[in-house]
């Protein structure tokens, strides 16, 4: 589905996407329900994306997610406990994201006019390499976050996020930029592939 698409509501489209998040609902139960130790977890939400998740994946559950099929993970990734992520619009994390409690990621909007409400439109979310989402945060759809940025426990991200920069706030602005050094930014930057 192309960003933007409007999605009516009764729709095929409408009613598949529906059926999509009545699966996931399910598996998501699963991987929420009781201890089980982080090799089931990933074999649990290897299940809800889709694929083999990363050896070094970790996710502490209860995890939620509307669709589950449009969840791109990278390597060594870290989801803390009640996170939920709306990802008809797809969802795109970089590696070594780390993302704190309670964070939300929502790519689905519906329609302001109130006769259409039930209409939907989606749009991306990527995150990139080494980024932290602080505790009770909400990015939306259509939002990017650059390397090595860092969102604030309960921002609300609008727009999108330059690398190595400190966002927080409702909507979320600038507070700084990423203390490091040039040797610290140099160890992070990704190593081209064989």
């Amino acid at each position: 589905m192309k960003p933007g698409t409007l999605i009516k509501l009764r729709s095929r489209m409408c009613v598949i996407m529906n059926r999509v998040s009545r699966e996931t609902m399910g598996l998501c139960m699963k991987l929420n329900d009781g201890f089980k130790t982080a090799d089931e977890r990933r074999a649990e939400f290897s299940k809800i994306v889709g694929y083999k998740v990363d050896p070094g994946f970790r996710v502490f559950p209860p995890f939620y997610s509307d669709f589950g099929k449009n969840i791109h993970l990278g390597k060594n990734d870290f989801i803390n406990t009640s996170c939920h992520f709306q990802d008809q619009g797809g969802i795109y994390l970089g590696d070594h994201v780390l993302i704190g409690h309670s964070v939300t990621l929502a790519t689905i909007n519906h329609i302001q006019d109130p006769a259409k409400r039930g209409d939907t439109v989606c749009y991306p979310i990527t995150i990139g390499n080494n980024v932290w989402i602080g505790a009770n945060s909400t990015v939306v759809g259509g939002v990017t976050i650059g390397d090595g940025a860092i969102i604030a426990a309960g921002a609300v991200v609008t727009k999108d996020v330059p690398p190595y920069t400190v966002y927080g706030g409702v909507p979320a602005k600038f507070i700084k930029n990423v203390d490091m050094d040039e040797e610290e930014r140099l160890q992070l930057k990704p190593q081209p592939k064989d």
